[in-house]
């Protein structure tokens, strides 16, 4: 798209000059900063839609700047591109607030798809109004960002509450981790990977631990079930 801005921060330069030719033939505009620091000062003096980010960084490293860049601008989209590929990595990489993450070596293919598929997320978002999902005793606010239960404020991070949103819009019906990857990650399930089950015990932990009810149930074999009614 032409008028989508690119911030691109990779200190291997021949990489980040290959994505920058590459990208910039998609009629995209990027910006490049080969260390982290300047990344967060184009990030501070511009306007971006969508932030590529390597983890090992100079001066400031990846995780440091999504979490910048997420404390700015909720909106803004964050794909990690890096070498580190430990479950352990990928979810400190979505604490951090990256809504994908790319494993190095990659195909420039796979990455555009990437993009592509999150930028039409982000311009498919519903409008502001009365986006107000309950289940239970539950309550989502889709515009301020709030969940609460039995009036409580839960805080979630950016993935737990699409993750939360997904299993709302789909209350009653199993979804498999397969569904979960396209709808929430958007990426084709990973089963060397258990990222999936790992956020879905994080939002367990904050959504029914301290409260009287459960919410999701695993269903062996199929998937993940959240339930209004048990």
């Amino acid at each position: 798209m032409a008028d989508t801005k690119i911030l691109l921060v990779e200190d291997e330069k021949k990489i980040a000059e290959s994505l920058r030719k590459g990208l910039s033939e998609q009629h995209y505009e990027v910006d490049v900063a080969y260390d982290g620091a300047i990344g967060r000062k184009l990030f501070d003096a511009g306007t971006y839609d969508l932030a590529i980010l390597d983890i090992n960084l100079p001066l400031m490293n990846g995780y440091e700047l999504a979490r910048h860049i997420r404390a700015v601008n909720e909106d803004i989209l964050v794909i990690m591109l890096t070498a580190m590929n430990t479950t352990e990595d990928k979810i400190e990489g979505f604490e951090a607030g990256a809504d994908d993450y790319i494993v190095k070596p990659f195909d420039f293919q796979e990455l555009l798809v990437r993009i592509r598929a999150l930028l039409k997320r982000l311009h498919h978002q519903p409008v502001a109004g009365s986006n107000v999902l309950r289940v239970s005793d539950l309550v989502m606010n889709l515009d301020s960002k709030e969940v609460s239960r039995e009036g409580r404020n839960i805080p979630l991070t950016a993935k737990e509450f699409q993750l939360l949103e997904y299993f709302i819009r789909n209350k009653n019906k199993v979804v498999s981790r397969i569904d979960i990857a396209m709808n929430v990650w958007d990426i084709d399930f990973d089963t060397k990977t258990n990222v999936i089950d790992v956020y879905v015990n994080f939002l367990r932990k904050k959504i029914e631990k301290d409260f009287s009810s459960k919410l999701i149930y695993t269903q062996v074999g199929m998937g993940y079930v959240l339930k209004e009614n048990p």
